[in-house]
C-alpha cells in the first residue's frame, strides 16, 4: 500500500505518518508539503491514497485534489483539516474526494477511515456526515470560488488580513479585493456585517 501524505507543516507529517506505519504494517508513507509537490510527486509512484489538507502555500487542496482526480480518475483521497465548517466539507467531496476527517479526530478514526476508502467506501466524520444530512447548502456559498470561501471563513472567523494572506500565500492586497467582492456579492457592508453572516449561515461557531 502506497499513502501520499500533503501537508505544509513538517511536524504534522512526521506524526501522521508514524501513526499510518505503526497502524498499517508493510504501509509505504511519502510525504509532500505542497499541491505542486504532490503533482510531481504521483508521478514518481502513483499512490493508493492521498491524504491531503486545506491550507497548503500556492495550489490549495482542493485545487490540488481536482488535478490529481483529473489525471488519475481511480485515485482515492481522504482530506484532513482543522475546518469542520460544512461547506468546505461540500467542496471536499464536490472535487472528488473520498473522507472527510478533522485533525482532532482520534488516530483509530484516521486508520478507520483509510481502510474503508481503500476499499472503496466514503468515510466522513461521524459529527460532520450528522450535519451534512440535516443543514442543506445556503444558496450564497454555492456562488462563491473556493479561494473565496476559505477567506470568507477567515474573516468571520475574526481572523486578520494580514494572517490570511500569510496562510494562505497570497498578498494583503488581494485578500482585501477578495474582501471587497465578498461584501458586494453577500450584500454587506462591513466586517462586523460578514461575521454575523457567517454565524446565520451556520459556518462559524459561536463559543457558549
Amino acid at each position: 500500500m502506497n499513502i501520499l501524505l500533503v501537508d505544509d507543516h513538517a511536524v504534522v507529517r512526521l506524526g501522521y505518518a508514524s501513526l499510518l506505519r505503526s497502524g498499517l504494517p508493510g504501509v509505504v508513507v511519502r510525504e509532500a508539503a505542497s499541491g505542486e509537490d504532490a503533482l510531481t510527486r504521483v508521478h514518481e509512484a502513483v499512490p493508493n491514497l492521498v491524504i491531503i489538507g486545506f491550507g497548503l502555500p500556492g495550489i490549495s487542496g482542493l485545487e490540488t485534489t481536482r488535478r490529481l482526480r483529473q489525471r488519475l480518475p481511480q485515485l482515492r483521497v481522504l482530506f484532513f483539516s482543522q475546518h469542520a465548517e460544512l461547506p468546505l466539507v461540500r467542496q471536499a467531496l464536490e472535487a472528488g474526494a473520498s473522507g472527510y476527517l478533522t485533525k482532532s479526530a482520534l488516530p483509530a478514526v484516521m486508520l478507520d477511515a483509510v481502510e474503508r476508502i481503500l476499499d472503496g467506501h466514503t468515510y466522513i466524520e461521524q459529527d460532520l456526515a450528522t450535519q451534512l444530512a440535516y443543514h442543506p447548502t445556503d444558496r450564497r456559498l454555492q456562488s462563491m470560488t473556493q479561494r473565496e470561501l476559505e477567506i470568507f471563513l477567515m474573516l468571520a472567523k475574526g481572523t486578520p488580513a494580514r494572517a490570511i494572506a500569510a496562510q494562505l500565500s497570497i498578498s494583503s492586497k488581494t485578500v482585501s479585493n477578495h474582501l471587497t467582492l465578498l461584501k458586494s456579492k453577500l450584500q454587506v457592508s462591513s466586517h462586523a456585517e460578514l461575521v454575523h453572516l457567517g454565524i446565520d449561515m451556520g459556518v462559524v461557531r459561536v463559543a457558549g
